[in-house]
């Protein structure tokens, strides 16, 4: 199968069309590119990525967590959305790529605006939103990328700048677009990570109570929290050939939505599928996709997620909802808290 989006108009035309600032920025994601093109821009972007990058921005990270909690204290009726989780990957990834943590929150409203570029239902509020945040996301990080190829620093905004993959780099426009791609991709899914985990754990406090009398079960118990509650439920793709299922032929070029969240609930593949279990073993949630398009930051969030959990353990000795109902973001795809408000006990 094959990305979606860039192939269908009626996609485009949905967001403001081929020459809109979103459209534009989208078609030169690696997300919606295949083939060569793909691995020609993950090639370039991979060394950021990897486990031992990832291992070397651990103390790094793990002080923002313990900033961002120090920040939010304790106390009765907070909320674990707009005080934690959506603060911790929007201010990981400024001190990571180059851009002022102190514009976090100006980064953060720009990604939320992007985020609902993959979304199937798009009115005309979001839409202009949408293409509004595009170009002066755009324009801010073309103003740093400026800077960086004057001063070089130890940052992704000066790592893409000097990529080379067979002996091509990226263009300014690619590395614009694919920064704004890495901030969207990794603020959604760790924001909703940290939330709906948390939820769950709070809707089962056996499991809650499992983490407290041993913290090291959160290593292999993020994928289950993955499996459990999936920050990202579908995905949509065209199929590049006929395929089989079941008795049923779908033809090559139909699109498909994939619902991952269901797919993480089968119960061929997991017992007691609606189960939270972090003891749960051979957990392979399909959260953050798969094959060549599977989540480039996937090591990054769950490695924010699982500091989080361990330090919301370590510092609050009560946790507790403060109250029963929750509100829910109203898209489709992306299944995310809009708030979690919770007393928390030191």
């Amino acid at each position: 199968m094959t990305s979606e989006y860039p192939q269908d108009r009626k996609w485009a035309e949905q967001r403001g069309g081929w020459d809109s600032p979103i459209v534009e920025a989208t078609r030169r994601w690696m997300l919606m590119r295949d083939g060569a093109a793909h691995r020609r821009l993950r090639g370039l972007a991979n060394p950021l990525f990897t486990a031992r990058a990832i291992q070397e921005l651990l103390p790094r990270v793990a002080g923002v967590v313990r900033q961002i909690m120090d920040e939010m204290g304790s106390g009765p009726d907070i909320d674990l959305i707009g005080s934690l989780a959506a603060q911790v990957p929007v201010t990981v990834f400024c001190g990571l790529g180059g851009l002022p943590v102190e514009d976090r929150d100006l980064c953060r409203k720009w990604t939320d605006a992007l985020g609902h570029v993959i979304d199937p239902a798009i009115d005309g509020i979001t839409r202009r939103a949408m293409n509004d945040a595009a170009e002066e996301f755009g324009a801010y990080i073309a103003e740093h990328l400026a800077r960086r190829r004057a001063d070089p620093r130890d940052d992704i905004l000066s790592r893409l700048l000097l990529a080379e993959f067979d002996g091509e780099k990226l263009t300014d426009d690619e590395i614009i677009a694919n920064v704004m791609m890495f901030f969207m991709g990794g603020h959604e899914t760790t924001v909703n990570l940290i939330g709906n985990g948390m939820l769950g754990l709070l809707r089962h406090p056996d499991q809650l109570r499992a983490l407290r009398e041993d913290p090291g079960v959160i290593g292999d118990g993020i994928d289950e929290l993955l499996r459990y509650d999936a920050p990202i439920q579908l995905v949509a793709r065209i199929t590049t050939g006929d395929i089989d299922i079941a008795g049923t032929t779908i033809p090559s070029g139909s699109k498909v939505m994939i619902l991952l969240g269901a797919a993480n609930r089968d119960p061929l593949r997991y017992p007691d599928p609606d189960r939270l279990d972090l003891s749960r073993r051979d957990i392979r949630p399909l959260s953050f996709g798969g094959g060549p398009h599977y989540c480039i930051g996937a090591m990054l969030a769950k490695t924010e997620a699982r500091l989080v959990f361990t330090e919301l353990i370590r510092r609050y000795r009560g946790i507790a909802l403060s109250r029963e109902d929750v509100t829910w973001r109203r898209q489709v795809n992306i299944r995310g808290l809009s708030e979690l408000r919770v007393d928390l006990l030191p």
